[in-house]
């Protein structure tokens, strides 16, 4: 009961401060928007490729390259590409240069010569990559005939069929997060983080405000005061990061998934796990140095954590230092649960946050013993 009691004082004096509120809720939110809106090319994927239209001419004599290149036009033009045969003594060069054409192609005996636009050089290049599949596979049909006939018409007619070479498998391939959906994971995972800070005046704000003297005298363990801080900061603090969320769902329309238990469990275990660290590093050093250091700890934390753009995971030393960041631990299970059901992802998130939150709170707890007063 007196736990309880504690634990309802500090939630109480939380909910008085509207420092809480302005740095809890609105910093968050605020930095959301921001953050999510200047940077939402940063996030897409999506690339919409122009009409392609192929200038071709084919003075090819060989009978078999000609009814070959008949059935890829046919195939081509299946696939929304616009085939156009060459006037004689038209100017190629011009006509893809100008932009009236993507790319042109002459077909003949001794294989394929062909001239890129340099305006629309991705469509050129696909166009380019169509035709070089094409003669690779009249190539070796041609030296499949002079063995097999069968062989050679099996492989010509599988031109329009790609699929039958490449299976290509995709893991939710179409839920991927934009700019608004990640800065929504990073920016609750690093809030959550920031409660490390209020955590470090747990046990020094009752010392500073001589009201620790009093808390001794009451009929109240040190045990019983400990936990109960340890609660009460944990709940407020927990509630903020979920107004937070529900904000970004339903204002933001931010995507959360479906597994909403899992992703609040990760979330309670690190605000946790930030209260456990704030309160251990406030017994480890004197004065404000704790709090000093909290502070600049949760801004490294949350820079190498991805709290304000991804990290490059190329860079080997760049990966190894992310992964010490409790926010990087945070971001990839609840990114793991969200985009790829990934239940183990967040299994591990919250056995880190435990495991961690249990060690700093073992070295508070240390050292409140070594102390007469709090």
């Amino acid at each position: 009961m007196q736990i309880l009691r504690i634990a309802k004082k500090e939630i109480m004096i939380n909910l008085r401060d509207m420092r809480t509120f302005v740095f809890m809720l609105a910093f968050p939110i605020v930095l959301m928007l921001i953050l999510g809106t200047a940077l939402t090319n940063a996030f897409t994927s999506e690339f919409e490729l122009s009409d392609m239209k192929l200038l071709y001419s084919n003075t090819a004599e060989t009978a078999s390259l000609q009814q070959y290149w008949t059935n890829f036009s046919a195939a081509m033009e299946e696939q929304g590409i616009v085939m156009s045969k060459a006037e004689p003594g038209v100017d190629y060069e011009a006509a893809v240069s100008e932009g009236d054409y993507t790319a042109y192609a002459e077909i003949s005996d001794e294989g394929i010569a062909f001239y890129g636009s340099p305006i629309e050089t991705i469509e050129s290049s696909v166009l380019q990559g169509m035709l070089t599949s094409f003669s690779g596979k009249y190539s070796l049909a041609a030296a499949a005939l002079k063995i097999s006939p069968e062989a050679a018409e099996a492989i010509v007619s599988s031109a329009n069929t790609p699929d039958d070479f490449i299976a290509e498998t995709t893991v939710n391939s179409d839920k991927k997060p934009d700019s608004i959906d990640y800065y929504a994971i990073a920016m609750s995972t690093m809030i959550a983080f920031y409660s490390a800070i209020s955590a470090s005046n747990l046990i020094r704000g009752e010392r500073t405000r001589n009201t620790s003297v009093r808390l001794q005298a009451a009929p109240i363990t040190k045990g019983q005061i400990f936990i109960g801080k340890v609660l009460g900061c944990t709940a407020i603090n927990f509630i903020c990061i979920v107004a937070v969320v529900l904000f970004s769902k339903f204002v933001f329309k931010a995507d959360w998934g479906n597994h909403y238990l899992s992703i609040f469990l990760i979330l309670l275990t690190e605000v946790l796990l930030a209260v456990s660290v704030g309160l251990g590093l406030s017994y480890l050093a004197k004065n404000d140095g704790g709090r000093a250091f909290v502070m600049i700890f949760t801004q490294v934390a949350s820079f190498l954590g991805g709290a304000y753009f991804p990290v490059d995971e190329s860079a080997s030393f760049t990966r190894m230092l992310s992964n010490i960041s409790p926010l990087r631990w945070a971001n990839q299970g609840i990114t793991g649960i969200i985009y790829g059901d990934q239940f183990q992802s967040a299994l591990k998130a919250i056995s880190l946050n435990l495991i961690v939150a249990a060690a700093f709170l073992g070295i508070a707890v240390y050292f409140m013993r070594k102390r007469e007063a709090l």
